[in-house]
């Protein structure tokens, strides 16, 4: 499913030191609570003697209606988990899963230290990676023939659109993938080309 709002474009990992503890945030796209687990279970497995694997995750459109949740693994209670998420909420990003994984250095930081140090961990993460905001996507079947398929072609190349598949019989038969905002020109597209074309709905 498109997405109108800002995800991160990809997996970025960011070290910052606090008082000779370590902490190694992660940031991934997810889209469901099984990838959070999968990610989770990466970091484990990367990680086997790190003290803490401290996490926050928001998936859907930011605000009231997203899925978001944090765990503290740990730490004091609120003073990891939920700076990581606080970071989230104010970068306006959904789908996306901070860990920051700590490697204790001998000096306590205290509760107000715990606190910066993950929501920094979190903001040199954040700040670095790539967004991207996809568009809203819709389909479209299309019946035309086969000295129709280039122009077609040619007309998604231009518009951002994506064929999804072609299937070639005594006509050509295509899934057109586009932009929403591109649908008043692709049916005029096809109304000059007069091609049979129809909006899944």
């Amino acid at each position: 499913m498109s997405k109108d709002y800002p995800v991160p474009a990809g997996y970025l990992e960011r070290e910052t030191e606090v008082k000779k503890s370590r902490f190694i945030a992660r940031v991934a796209p997810v889209g469901s609570r099984d990838e959070v687990k999968a990610w989770l279970e990466q970091a484990q497995q990367d990680h086997p003697d790190a003290r803490h694997i401290c996490w926050a995750y928001q998936i859907g459109r930011p605000g009231a209606a997203a899925e978001a949740a944090m765990n503290d693994d740990g730490e004091p209670s609120g003073t990891a988990g939920k700076p990581i998420l606080n970071v989230i909420q104010h970068k306006d990003m959904g789908d996306v899963l901070v860990m920051v994984i700590r490697y204790f250095g001998g000096i306590k930081l205290g509760a107000g230290g715990l606190v910066r140090a993950y929501a920094g961990a979190a903001e040199s993460v954040l700040s670095a990676v790539e967004r991207v905001v996809q568009k809203p996507m819709i389909l479209a079947d299309v019946t035309m023939g086969f000295a129709d398929e280039q122009p077609v072609r040619h007309w998604c190349e231009l518009h951002g659109a994506t064929l999804e598949s072609v299937e070639y019989g005594a006509v050509v038969s295509a899934r057109v993938s586009l932009p929403e905002q591109a649908a008043d020109e692709f049916t005029a597209f096809c109304d000059a080309q007069k091609l049979d074309y129809g909006f899944d709905t």
